[in-house]
């Protein structure tokens, strides 16, 4: 198969278990470093498993999204507010338009370098709160992305459907090492497992294990 792509690559679950799904076809992965509490802990499971899968990584660096933008993820860990995902608590931890900015350097990167296609790891859990991984989003950007570039750069997004708990599953069926990952919004040493992250982490890797008979 022909690597053809770029991956934007957090080093969490979601974007990991991707990078493996479709190591045979990911070119280049790219790693945003944007101020959030979790960046530099994300960004060192990135470097292992991409040294792992043989996969060139690059760390891009947007401080000023740091600097100029508002949200509970860029103000420390004591902003991060405890319980599961729902609109009142998680709303706080919004990044206005993260991926938008992402994908759109990552189209021009991706464009520069001769691929074909940009991938991101969003999934179902994500549309109620995060209004820029919702299917319509990946729609409009898409064609945008496609429009914008000579060469047709396409967005591929294969988890949107899917669930935490479902994208766990294949993780595990691929053996992929989740010991190095992360994904606590507070971005302690070790994960916190209060926040909305983590809870959702904690229960699809259960659910997912659970599927497969591991306890």
């Amino acid at each position: 198969m022909q690597k053809d792509t770029l991956l934007i690559y957090s080093g969490g679950l979601d974007s990991t278990t991707l990078l493996w799904e479709y190591a045979a076809r990911i070119a280049l992965a790219v790693n945003f470093s944007y101020g959030s509490n979790h960046n530099e802990r994300e960004a060192e499971c990135a470097r292992w498993q991409c040294r792992k899968a043989g996969i060139e990584l690059i760390e891009i660096p947007l401080g000023f999204m740091s600097r100029y933008f508002k949200s509970a993820l860029l103000d420390g860990p004591d902003a991060i507010p405890d319980g599961e995902y729902d609109g009142d608590n998680m709303a706080s931890t919004v990044v206005p338009f993260r991926n938008g900015i992402m994908l759109s350097i990552a189209a021009g990167l991706a464009e520069s370098r001769g691929l074909s296609h940009v991938m991101m790891a969003n999934h179902s859990g994500d549309h109620e709160v995060y209004p820029d991984c919702r299917p319509e989003f990946v729609d409009a950007i898409s064609a945008a992305i496609s429009a914008g570039t000579y060469a047709g750069i396409t967005l591929l997004a294969p988890y949107t459907d899917l669930t935490k708990a479902e994208i766990a599953l294949r993780g595990l069926r691929l053996g992929v090492d989740y010991d190095h990952t992360y994904s606590c919004y507070r971005g302690t040493p070790e994960p916190c497992g209060r926040c909305a992250t983590c809870r959702e982490r904690a229960a699809a890797l259960a659910a997912a294990r659970k599927a497969i008979g591991l306890h």
